[in-house]
């Protein structure tokens, strides 16, 4: 009996740290947070009861990272967190004494050291004995500041994360689709470039004042510290007197940050729990070391996660922009206070791992961290599970495409002019910059388009004809249906500007379209871009006038240059553009303004805006008074440059500084008024 729960230990010791490898190493989720916590426990009491930890096991140990690069020594051990679900387990160890709870940040944990007020080297957690220098990727990642204002040695931990909002963009827009936020907080740290790094958004919350030269002995002084040297550091709140029922009402209040969705206060970040810390950061010091756990460290407060058995319906195959992924869609249940009916299965590896059958298959369900609808397993399958072969919305061929890094394999399109391909520009179509359809977001114009209803743009404008489906669709409901389709009918008439950037050609952004249109009305444009095509099958005549290429028709145009007039162009030469273009603008009554100069206060002259304004509204409106009086706005300062318009005159800034070395005026704002305006 003792050999069988011995091989269990080996067993459970292999796939937690099979697990803790992809997790921490960018490399996909192979197990759940529920199912890790579960094969833990079960590990740590077979320990307990055999009286026997083996060396390599997870309870005696901290998950270390595989980054490339040099490795450092930890001046300070990043001990693991004790974990718990119990209220009353926490106010017994409070023992009564001031306590401090924060969000358990879902990321990495970095261990970042300034001296003298320079930053000299961040560092991942590793072992916690030992991590790997990220150093020169600090830039990348927003609130690692590069200097502060004190002196001395400081060392602070803090997690690097990324919002489920800018998790959910990426993926959308990435050839591999991730798991979670974490995983692709990990796997963005592997990167070389440090711009494809800041595409990602990583966001460093400090949540630990590790040292300071200073004696700061409560915790909550230490995090104001940081807070005074400019960090954005983690949310946290003082219980001062941690009964269990106090305990109980703040976590329950935090809780609802996560759980309900519709709180503007809702938690931006993925987090796996709350931290609770002593504030006598001296007292916490004082307690004793066990494994890789400091047992006046803290505690980590891990939420119990409500499981649910039901019976998958089918398997939904949603297209996003560069992967289908499967979707459980499965009998409604009661979860964490929610009907929930839908869950993500990520992708096919996912799918294999779980061992998803057919309708039928019984299905365990929970609330990953009280948010996300999960299949953590599956009870009872019945049938197989089947790939489809094409795709359910451009009806062409699939391929399984294996990613080199994760071995994760995710199902594709072939057809690169499938509509789902084309989300992105659907997006900027209907956003407020382009044709402003109100409340339409992303993820509906997703579900239109997996359903047929959506393949190209002019088919937004013939929603009306799906009225009583879309009024019976998930999150719509008769008035949010008609103030949809009152949106649509109202982004009918639209300025030519918003249109033309609306339809997403390269190169072709606010700045080129207003340039465009004010030289040309949009008819004009569109017709000397197509008259100029050549059937390639036709000999030109040797008395033919010489075409002008792509390149010069528009090159003209101040601000449009070669590669700008060649791409609008090439746009409206395609065919199949030029063919949806049509059908789109007679959906439309399209509008344009004049772009001539209504003065001449600025005439011949090129400005540069820096900075907050505050008599106007923004810059773009200073912006288009200076267009409005016949000068020019530029981004940079440059020996063309004549004024630089700053209201922080005196300001270090790199265009400040440009501007003083080639000698041009710096003006602020009630400069700018007193000389340009009437």
């Amino acid at each position: 009996m003792t050999e069988d729960k011995h091989k269990i230990m080996e067993a459970l010791v292999l796939q937690l740290n099979e697990a803790s490898d992809a997790y921490y190493n960018g490399k996909g989720e192979a197990m759940t947070d529920f199912e890790w916590d579960a094969a833990f426990d079960r590990l740590k009491a077979l320990e307990e009861e055999l009286g026997e930890v083996l060396p390599n096991s997870p309870t005696n140990s901290v998950s270390a990272d595989k980054l490339k690069g040099q490795k450092e020594e930890h001046e300070y051990p990043a001990l693991s967190l004790a974990k718990t679900k119990s209220e009353t387990e926490l106010a017994k160890w409070a023992e009564e004494r001031p306590i401090w709870l924060s969000w358990k940040l879902d990321g990495l944990t970095l261990v970042v050291t300034y001296d003298n007020g320079k930053l000299t080297k961040v560092v991942t957690r590793g072992n916690g004995h030992i991590g790997t220098n990220i150093t020169h990727l600090a830039a990348a990642i927003d609130n690692i500041l590069p200097t502060v204002k004190a002196n001395g040695h400081i060392v602070i931990r803090g997690e690097a994360v990324i919002s489920y909002a800018d998790f959910e963009q990426f993926n959308l827009e990435s050839e591999e689709e991730y798991a979670n936020p974490r995983n692709l907080a990990s796997g963005s740290l592997t990167l070389k470039d440090i711009n494809e790094v800041k595409a990602r958004h990583l966001r460093w919350i400090p949540f630990s004042l590790v040292h300071t030269d200073e004696e700061i002995i409560s915790w909550g002084d230490r995090m104001a510290f940081l807070d005074k040297l400019g960090f954005n550091t983690v949310e946290r709140e003082l219980i001062t007197l941690p009964t269990a029922e106090n305990i109980e009402k703040v976590i329950a209040t935090w809780t609802l940050r996560v759980t309900d969705t519709t709180r503007k206060d809702k938690q931006p970040y993925p987090v796996d729990g709350l931290v609770i810390t002593y504030d006598d950061t001296e007292y916490a010091a004082t307690g004793s070391v066990t494994g890789h756990h400091a047992t006046r460290a803290g505690f980590a407060f891990k939420w119990q996660d409500e499981s649910v058995e039901t019976t998958l319906e089918y398997i939904e195959w949603s297209c996003a922009t560069s992967t289908i992924s499967p979707v459980a869609v499965f009998k409604p249940v009661e979860l964490e206070g929610t009907t929930v009916k839908r869950a993500s299965l990520c992708n096919i590896s996912e799918c294999e791992r779980l061992g998803i059958g057919d309708a039928g298959t019984k299905l365990m369900v929970i609330k990953a961290n009280k948010i996300i609808p999960k299949v953590i397993s599956v009870t009872e399958c019945l049938g197989s599970f089947t790939i489809p072969t094409t795709c359910p919305v451009c009806h062409q061929p699939t391929q399984i495409v294996e990613s080199e890094a994760s071995g994760t394999r995710t199902l594709h399109c072939t057809n690169h002019h499938c509509p789902a391909k084309q989300l992105k520009k659907f997006a900027r179509f209907v956003s407020k910059e382009g044709i402003n359809i109100d409340g339409l977001s992303e993820q509906t114009v997703q579900k239109f388009i997996n359903l047929g209803w959506v393949s190209e743009y002019a088919d937004l404008f013939h929603l009306q004809e799906k009225a009583e489906a879309l009024k019976y669709m998930e999150g719509f409901g008769e008035k949010s249906c008609d103030n949809l389709l009152t949106a649509i009918e109202k982004s009918r008439k639209v300025e030519a500007k918003q249109l033309l950037f609306a339809l997403s050609i390269p190169l072709v952004g606010k700045d080129v379209c207003t340039r465009l249109l004010s030289a040309y009305p949009l008819e004009e444009l569109i017709n000397k871009s197509r008259e100029n095509m050549v059937s390639p099958t036709l000999q030109r005549s040797l008395f033919e006038e010489p075409r002008p290429n792509n390149e010069e028709i528009f090159s003209t145009i101040d601000g449009i240059g070669p590669e700008k007039s060649a791409s609008f162009v090439g746009w409206m030469q395609d065919d199949s553009n030029y063919a949806q273009l049509q059908r789109l603008l007679q959906e439309l009554t399209v509008s344009q303004t004049s772009s001539e100069p209504k003065g001449n206060l600025c005439q011949g002259l090129t400005f540069v805006i820096t900075g907050d304004v505050h008599h106007y509204k923004n810059r773009n409106e200073l912006k288009a008074y200076i267009e409005s009086e016949g000068g020019k706005v530029t981004g940079s300062v440059s020996k063309s440059t004549h004024y630089l318009i700053n209201n922080d005159v005196k300001s270090t800034s790199g265009k400040n500084k440009k501007a003083k070395e080639l000698n041009i005026p710096i003006l602020s704002e009630d400069d700018f008024m007193a000389n340009f305006s009437n």
